[in-house]
């Protein structure tokens, strides 16, 4: 008899949708599988912001000792949000290919738009007065991207899956939200009031969806290499190395973008102080060749890093270290 993989997955909307695309593609190839569901502390506390909550892996962690006990054969994840140092006996099994990598704001009033310049394209845009405002996120990046553009707004704290944060946006009086495009087009939930954020660069790996399993299980390794798409798989491998070598963690104000067009890829990433004031960046191109096309090999993600830390981040970087004790 064939096996039929069990996929731990979230019980959120989102997650599940995740795991559910997981099952029907696994099936495609004649694979069959069935769905777990596991609450996570991540989803368990929505009070305390996620930057503050001092634990790697908030949303991963419960499904790690799921697969680590063998109550599940492989988990499905926001690639976003798995440590970059899995846990032990736990390897990268297959990811997907990405979806949207772009934040959007949810806003409340049109006119935020235009004066706020929200369209403005520029990663580095003359700020001048913009005024105040209110916004709210949990993201420690996203928050310190947009005070360094809009250094007079208010940051609020939202947590949830993206139904409860939809809400509270909706009965709030904020001006507005900010969500991972790809988490509400996936379900069908993203509202016409909704703009991208083009100059806000992403969490790593943002808008990739992992699939882990244990290490020494070679059979659903083996059965989810079928979905494994091998230009998501290089892009969001530089951009983790990027943040591993800087920072470390999910929950930091680091942002990194790794894309391929032409055999060119294309890599940007960055460091910001939490309050936004300060900033390191990098932006650099490599042509890919026979010599470099093998993701195990290339060290690209951490050069990047390295010259960020060289020019300012390590600075940055080390107070944030500061800050955490």
């Amino acid at each position: 008899m064939d096996k039929v993989l069990k996929i731990g997955t979230r019980d959120s909307q989102l997650a599940v949708w995740q795991a559910t695309l997981v099952k029907d593609e696994l099936a495609k190839h004649g694979i069959s599988s069935e769905l777990e569901y596991i609450k996570s502390d991540g989803d368990i506390d929505l009070i305390t912001p996620i930057y503050a909550m001092n634990v790697q892996g908030v949303f991963t962690k419960t499904l790690d000792a799921a697969l680590l006990s063998k109550r599940i054969d492989i988990a499905v994840h926001s690639m976003k949000d798995v440590p970059t140092q899995l846990a032990v006996g736990i390897v990268q099994a297959a990811v997907l290919k990405r979806a949207s990598y772009k934040d959007i704001l949810v806003f409340k009033d049109s006119a935020v738009v235009e004066r706020w310049k929200l369209s403005e394209p520029s990663l580095n845009p003359p700020l001048g007065d913009r005024g105040t405002g209110t916004i709210a996120t949990s993201s420690i990046r996203r928050k310190a991207q947009w005070l360094h553009r809009y250094p007079n707004h208010s940051i609020e704290n939202l947590r949830g899956n993206v139904n409860t944060r939809l809400r509270k946006v909706a009965e709030s009086n904020w001006d507005g939200a900010i969500f991972a495009a790809a988490g509400l087009e996936r379900i069908h939930l993203r509202p016409e009031k909704s703009i991208e954020l083009n100059w806000m660069l992403p969490a790593p790996a943002q808008g990739a969806i992992m699939i882990v399993c244990r290490e020494d299980d070679d059979k659903s390794k083996e059965m989810c290499s079928v979905l494994n798409d091998k230009g998501t798989a290089l892009c969001t491998k530089l951009e983790r190395d990027f943040l591993k070598t800087l920072l470390g963690g999910c929950s930091t104000p680091v942002s990194a973008l790794a894309e391929i067009k032409d055999n060119v890829l294309s890599f940007r990433g960055s460091i910001f102080s939490i309050d936004g004031k300060e900033k390191a960046a990098i932006e650099k191109n490599i042509i890919l060749d026979e010599g470099n096309s093998d993701f195990d090999k290339i060290n690209f993600g951490v050069e990047c890093a390295n010259s960020v830390l060289q020019n300012g981040g390590a600075n940055i970087a080390q107070k944030i270290r500061d800050a955490a004790k």
